[in-house]
């Protein structure tokens, strides 16, 4: 069962919304590549909203996400991309259902 999950709210700047989806889109292989994300979602909520919903067996696949090459490239375009800092939730899991598992 997973254990641990991060919710990342983004709000785009005004003219970088499209410039987001993609980075978000392209994030998709590095979140594969992670042993330890067990599942990634990126998600579009409104024209600006987005965010970044995963799941991990234990902390230390949280923490290597968070450590990993999507938050690295994320920060490394949050000034031009972002209106706001991402706002990092930590969850603990109840309760999940996964494919395969």
């Amino acid at each position: 069962m997973t254990r641990k999950t991060l919710y990342v709210e983004l709000h785009a700047k005004p003219g970088k919304e499209a410039e987001l989806a993609d980075f978000l889109k392209s994030a998709q292989p590095l979140a594969v590549a992670e042993t330890g994300t067990v599942t990634w979602f990126a998600v579009r909520f409104d024209e600006r909203t987005f965010a970044i919903f995963d799941a991990f067996d234990d902390e230390a696949g949280r923490d290597a996400h968070l450590n990993g090459d999507i938050a690295k490239a994320l920060m490394g375009r949050a000034d031009d991309l972002l209106a706001s800092a991402p706002q990092i939730r930590k969850a603990d899991v109840l309760a999940d259902k996964l494919p395969g598992r």
